[in-house]
């Protein structure tokens, strides 16, 4: 199984407002970058987006080590989400579970390969993490005519 490590990121200007995610995919030597946004969304949407469609973008099941400085995403697919399921889509208060289109999305994406995921804290020099972020944010920029 080929192995492959991913880094992502998601940026919103106000929250909700323009937003942009980002992704750097590595397979030994080769590395991709992509990214996209949206004109009216949220920066929990965007971190989620990013890792979505950085899983999207694998050809065949691969061992993934997906690096995200988002707690929500990565809390919610290692923690939260057996709960929200066996609930019916609800959290623990019995209210509906937000995102809950990009966590059946994220479920599914994630659901093709062997995912490792790890947090690393955001705004602390960490290189990929910060190109994930300028991918990010120059999208969202542009969705805010900047």
């Amino acid at each position: 199984m080929k192995q492959v490590v991913i880094f992502t990121d998601g940026a919103c200007k106000g929250n909700p407002g323009p937003g942009g995610w980002g992704a750097i995919l590595r397979m030994g030597r080769h590395e991709k970058e992509m990214s996209g946004g949206e004109a009216e969304t949220t920066n929990n949407r965007m971190e989620m987006t990013a890792v979505i469609k950085a899983l999207g973008a694998l050809n065949e099941p691969c061992k993934v080590a997906l690096y995200s400085d988002s707690k929500y995403v990565v809390e919610g697919i290692t923690k939260w989400v057996g709960g929200w399921q066996k609930r019916g889509w609800k959290t623990a208060a019995k209210k509906p579970v937000l995102n809950e289109d990009l966590w059946r999305e994220l479920i599914e994406a994630a659901a093709r390969h062997d995912v490792t995921w790890h947090w690393i804290k955001a705004h602390n020099g960490h290189p990929e993490n910060e190109r994930a972020d300028r991918l990010a944010s120059d999208e969202a920029d542009a969705r805010n005519g900047k």
